[in-house]
């Protein structure tokens, strides 16, 4: 029996966030799939990952990780105004800074976001 699952990580600590990002390396992200929502404090992309967690790792999945509590955004090296960009996610780390976090996506040609939070609430969930 082939059984399709969707998988929904919930993030609350450096060691959750590290299993999102296991999951996500090597992701797609569009820029124009990145979205941030200041009122609501959401930092939101959709992505086009690997299936790493299972026995399909070539199998494509689209999936949206979502970041909650989001206090600021800084991005570097990305070209907004270029519709038509596709980064490739390499790593999410996690920076402890006095009482706030630093949470900094980090892409392939030196080009990254950072989010500052107080607390850690991320969300990967898969879509297909």
């Amino acid at each position: 029996m082939n059984k399709k699952y969707l998988a929904k990580i919930i993030a609350k600590d450096n060691q959750g966030l590290q299993m999102i990002s296991a999951c996500c390396s090597e992701a797609k992200v569009s820029i124009n799939e990145i979205k941030y929502l200041p009122k609501n404090k959401i930092f939101l992309f959709s992505l086009e990952r690997y299936g790493k967690e299972t026995d399909k790792k070539n199998s494509k999945i689209n999936s949206v990780c979502k970041f909650e509590f989001i206090d600021k955004v800084k991005s570097k090296n990305i070209n907004q105004n270029d519709k038509n960009l596709v980064l490739e996610l390499i790593i999410i780390d996690l920076i402890k800074n006095k009482e706030n976090y630093e949470i900094n996506l980090i892409f392939s040609n030196n080009a990254y976001i950072t989010l500052f939070a107080e607390i850690i609430e991320a969300t990967l969930e898969d879509q297909n």
